[in-house]
Parts: C-alpha cells; sequence; structure tokens
C-alpha cells in the first residue's frame, strides 16, 4: 500500500519522536553513509508512525533525497540537480517534498507553496521597480542565504507568469540554490495552451536539463480515503448542501440574503456577507466572478481563520475564469490551513464538474469536508 499523503508539514506535534531523532537542532552528519542511513529511517519512520509502507515510486523518491541529502550535508561542492516530482493528485507528493524539509538539518532553507512565493515575487517587483534589477534585488530580500527552496503545487497558466518564471529559474539556477518542485504535470505538460506553449518551451527545456524528473504514480488519490486529521485544520471543515435555512441555524449561519459589505483587501474593497472577529464569509460570486487574485486570497488569509462561502454553482455553469479562481481559492485556503464552510445547492460531486484542467486537485482536496447533507 503506498503512502497515504500527509496531513501536511504544519503537524509537528505527530512527529515528536522523529525530532528528537534527527531533530532540527542536530549537527550534520558528516559521512555521507552516515547521512544516508538516517534520511532513510526518518521516512521509514515517519510511513511507520502513520501506518503506511512506501510505494515503489515513492521509496525510489526517499531514495533520490537522501543522496541529495548527503551531499547537502557534506563539505562538497558537488552543483545538484534539481528534483522535479510530478504526479496525479493524492499520490504523495507533498508528503515526500514535506519529509525531505523537515529531514533536512540546515537552516538555510525553504518551503513555500508556489503561490505564495509568486505573490510575493510580484510585491517584489513592484517595490523595486526603479532598481536596474528588480528580480535580483527581489530575490535578495526573499531568498537570502536560502541553498534549497521548496516548491509545492507547481503549475503555470498564464503566459506573462510563464515569461517570469523562465527569468526565476534562470536565476535560482544561477545561485546554485538547490530546487525542488512538486506538480500535477510532467514538465512537458505545463502551459497547455496551445497557443501559448511553444513560447515556454525555454524553461521546460531548462527544468528537464537541470533537474531530476522523477514521477509519484500509483492507481488511488488517497485523499479521497483519509479521515480527518485532528490537527489539520481544513479537514475539519464541512461541505453543506442544500444549504437549507435549518442548516444555516445549526451552523449558526447568516441569512442567504444577508446584504454585503464592503471589505478592504489593498488598494479597493470586496464584497462580503459578513465579518467578524477572524470569521469572514463571501458568496462565490463575491470571490470568483470578480478579478480576484491569489494576493487577495493571502491578505484575506493573514485576517481571517474561519471563512464560509455560499451560493457553490455548478462550476460546469462558470467561466473558465471563474473556476480558475475558484480552484485558487481553495489551494489558498488549503495550504494556510483555514477552517472552510461551503455551501452549495447540489452534491459536492456534482458541483465540481467543469473544464479547468486543475480541477482535479480541487475536488481531492474538498473532498476532505465533512459533508452534510439535509434530510
Amino acid at each position: 500500500m503506498a503512502v497515504r499523503p500527509p496531513n501536511r508539514s504544519r503537524f509537528i506535534p505527530r512527529w515528536s519522536p522523529l525530532r528528537r531523532l534527527f531533530g532540527k537542532s542536530s549537527a550534520p552528519v558528516a559521512g555521507s553513509a552516515t547521512a544516508n542511513s538516517v534520511f532513510h529511517d526518518f521516512f521509514r519512520q515517519k510511513a511507520h508512525i502513520q501506518g503506511y509502507t512506501l510505494s515503489h515510486s515513492q521509496q525510489r523518491v526517499t531514495d533520490c533525497m537522501a543522496q541529495h541529502a548527503s551531499v547537502l550535508l557534506s563539505d562538497s561542492m558537488k552543483n545538484l540537480p534539481g528534483l522535479y516530482l510530478y504526479g496525479a493528485v493524492g499520490r504523495g507528493k507533498s508528503w515526500l517534498l514535506d519529509g525531505f524539509f523537515q529531514a533536512l538539518s540546515i537552516a538555510q532553507k525553504q518551503r513555500l507553496h508556489f503561490h505564495a512565493f509568486f505573490a510575493q515575487l510580484h510585491e517584489g517587483l513592484f517595490a523595486h521597480r526603479d532598481h536596474p534589477d528588480a528580480l535580483t534585488a527581489t530575490l535578495d530580500v526573499l531568498l537570502r542565504d536560502c541553498r534549497v527552496l521548496c516548491f509545492d503545487e507547481f503549475h503555470v497558466h498564464d503566459i506573462g507568469d510563464a515569461m517570469l518564471i523562465t527569468r526565476l529559474f534562470k536565476a535560482l539556477f544561477h545561485r546554485r540554490i538547490l530546487l525542488l518542485v512538486t506538480s500535477n504535470y510532467p514538465p512537458e505538460g505545463l502551459l497547455p495552451n496551445p497557443l501559448y506553449h511553444a513560447r515556454f518551451k525555454p524553461v521546460i527545456e531548462l527544468i528537464n536539463a537541470r533537474m531530476q524528473i522523477m514521477e509519484v504514480g500509483g492507481d488511488h488519490d488517497f485523499r479521497s480515503q483519509a479521515k480527518p486529521h485532528p490537527h489539520q485544520v481544513f479537514t475539519q471543515g464541512r461541505y453543506v448542501w442544500p444549504a437549507s435555512v435549518a442548516q444555516r441555524e445549526a451552523l449558526n449561519l447568516p441569512p442567504s440574503d444577508a446584504p454585503a459589505v464592503a471589505l478592504p483587501v489593498g488598494t479597493r474593497h470586496l464584497r462580503a456577507r459578513f465579518c467578524e472577529a477572524r470569521t469572514v464569509g463571501f458568496t462565490f460570486s463575491d470571490l470568483c466572478d470578480q478579478p480576484t487574485a491569489v494576493m487577495d486570497y493571502l491578505e484575506l488569509c493573514r485576517r481571517f481563520d474561519r471563512w464560509v462561502i455560499d451560493e457553490l454553482p455548478l462550476l460546469n455553469d462558470c467561466s473558465i475564469a471563474a473556476q480558475q479562481r475558484f480552484i485558487n481559492l481553495v489551494d489558498v485556503l488549503y495550504d494556510q490551513d483555514k477552517h472552510l464552510i461551503l455551501l452549495g445547492q447540489h452534491s459536492l460531486r456534482e458541483s465540481l464538474s467543469g473544464d479547468a484542467i486543475d480541477l482535479a486537485r480541487s475536488r481531492s482536496r474538498l473532498g476532505q469536508l465533512v459533508e452534510m447533507k439535509a434530510p
């Protein structure tokens, strides 16, 4: 049986035995063979605590990660290839990435969701717009002395982002930063829009030349079988349908016809249905039919821990742009581990039918919510 993906790296209490064994305060291991062994032990114990056995593809990845860790923890100046993990949703890519990050006992490392990093990158480029090399100045601030950079959920759908990613990856490799990436797509599957794909070929070739490409396979999305984890807030959320008056009252939610309130976000205002302390409520249309962006969702996550999103439609009836905003929103809420109550008129499976290419990831993540159907 393959390892069920994590309930993410934020669940530090679960790993206290591992931290005592390979804790962040431990000194780097001098001998590469010893470091390799310690790294394998870390993954085996991490899987054992969860009651799982590493699949063949996961074992191959951990072998590669152990070799990388051995070089990083030695005095070798060897220039390591990056690691690009791809595969369908729920196959353990993030689990492996988080495990590598946890086990690697160096301080000069960062683990980021690609959405969050890209938002910071755009903000930095704007702040350094008068600098002769705004990208270098921004990376100096964001990365400082970083030696290992882990990106989760790497994907590209916009040609403007694609051109910036080309510059970003060249800059990261020039800095000799070890880059580890997870994605639902092999490099050739990035930016699949035929109008733009050819223009993205240079970065695909760069990835293939400078990174080791490894598929994390398997027949099942193990998230769909996972039970809510007591330490993962997102999985404590609810999907409520058909959002009856009685269901709303039972959850102490405002009525569906609650008037909109103006909520300041950055330099503009978004429509919200209510805003109380660390709880905020929106309709799907408030967030996804409007020109909102990942930076808006990240800003809201800094201010609110409990989210209510009402009136989830049948996504098949929505524009691709609205579907993509919803996918981005779910990605941010999942990665930031926010409590979500999502309300719709139809079953979650019906609601999440659509044509956007990343919807499989949203189905996998929202499938971990507790579904509440009116009797």
